[in-house]
């Protein structure tokens, strides 16, 4: 029961207090009176400072305040060092707008005919002269034996005609000759006529003559200039300065050169691509393009600048190009030539820089890089590579000009 007698008062008491807690009056803040409020406050003394609680500072060891001097003294040097590099540097220009060029053509012939054999595969390399493919040469060859034939025609007719002319020649003395037969006769008669002793029909027939053989002989002396002029005015002429058998002779060299071309060959050493592009049995047309060459033995790089990287940039420095196919490897050359125009100056519809909605931009200015490829260690460059092209202008940047006054108008 003892142990049970405080648990038996709890009730009590916790039955009494909420009702002491709500009845009782609310304790009312004191508020200081005006003569305190105008008092000065009294400075309360500061707590005693306790060094118990403040850690106590490491001490640092001697490697640690050597590696603070020592960043102490290299600023500055970095500082030098970045200066020196600033004002030495900026002598190359550097460019990646630029690709690898080569020459590169399209075969074309300028004959038609059908394609009758393939010489070359794709990607193949080739040699200067070498056959890439063939024609059927049948027509070809019989053209010029027809042009051949055509010739041997011409000098005949030329040769008759030497002989007409010799043979007009004396058909014409013997006109001239009768001319003067018949002059007289008629003369004869006319004196005769005059002294009543022959008859008209005698006189008529000796005028008749006479007329005749006079236009015979003017007859034949226009067929003889007939001839002459188709000798080209000189009966002389030797037949091969004829103009008539000069044009058989060009028309049978047409007809070989156009057999020759059925053999179509390499113009320059250099691969050949898109080969499968024709095939045997296939038409082509004359200035139709049957597959292309790139040439490998002489390739150059078309860079394009901004022409704000171009201030000191000139034909003959040297250049430094990597590409990207090969990184670890260089190329050395020169500039060879600047354009003397942007892009855009040859673009179809050039920039309208007189309109209302203009917009400055940098332009880029062409410039050809001759790259010395004889090392033939290096790898093989194919056009349309990326290049980057390193150019040493051999200009420094300097010091800068503090306080340059602008120019003004």
């Amino acid at each position: 029961m003892a142990a049970d007698a405080p648990l038996a008062l709890l009730p009590k008491e916790t039955d009494e207090a909420p009702a002491g807690r709500l009845y009782a009056p609310r304790k009312q803040p004191e508020w200081p009176s005006r003569e305190e409020s105008e008092q000065p406050a009294q400075e309360q003394p500061a707590p005693p400072f306790d060094r118990s609680s403040e850690p106590e500072k490491q001490r640092q060891s001697p490697r640690q305040r050597w590696l603070r001097w020592s960043l102490f003294a290299l600023l500055p040097l970095a500082l030098i060092l970045a200066g020196y590099w600033y004002v030495t540097s900026g002598r190359v220009m550097s460019t990646d707008n630029a690709y690898v060029e080569a020459d590169k053509v399209g075969i074309t012939t300028d004959i038609s005919g059908i394609v009758k054999e393939i010489d070359v595969k794709n990607n193949q390399h080739v040699e200067p002269g070498q056959v890439l493919f063939r024609f059927d040469d049948l027509p070809f060859r019989l053209a010029l034996e027809r042009a051949a034939a055509q010739v041997g025609n011409v000098a005949d007719d030329l040769n008759a005609l030497k002989a007409n002319y010799r043979d007009m020649q004396e058909q014409i003395k013997q006109a001239l000759l009768d001319v003067d037969y018949y002059q007289r006769q008629f003369d004869r008669q006319q004196d005769l006529i005059n002294r009543k002793v022959v008859s008209e029909l005698t006189f008529d027939t000796a005028r008749r003559n006479l007329q005749t053989a006079q236009q015979k002989f003017a007859s034949l002396n226009q067929q003889l200039a007939a001839i002459a002029a188709n000798l080209n005015g000189d009966p002389n002429i030797p037949v091969e300065q004829h103009p008539r058998y000069r044009d058989a002779v060009a028309q049978r060299d047409e007809a070989a050169r156009q057999l020759d071309h059925t053999v179509v060959k390499a113009p320059f050493a250099g691969i050949v691509t898109n080969v499968p592009a024709i095939a045997p049995g296939k038409y082509l047309q004359s200035s139709m393009t049957a597959f292309y060459l790139v040439a490998t033995d002489h390739v150059w790089v078309d860079a394009n600048p901004k022409e704000t990287e171009l201030t000191f940039v000139r034909p003959g420095q040297a250049v430094t190009a990597t590409v990207d196919t090969y990184p670890d490897q260089e190329w050395h050359g020169t500039v060879e030539s600047i354009s003397p125009a942007a892009a855009q100056e040859f673009s179809l519809l050039p920039a309208q820089n007189t309109s209302g909605n203009w917009v400055k931009v940098v332009q880029r200015i062409p410039m050809r890089v001759q790259l010395d490829t004889k090392d033939k260690k290096l790898p093989p460059l194919r056009a349309g590579m990326s290049v980057v092209v390193n150019v040493d202008t051999g200009h420094a940047r300097g010091l800068p000009l503090f306080g340059r006054a602008e120019a003004r108008p």
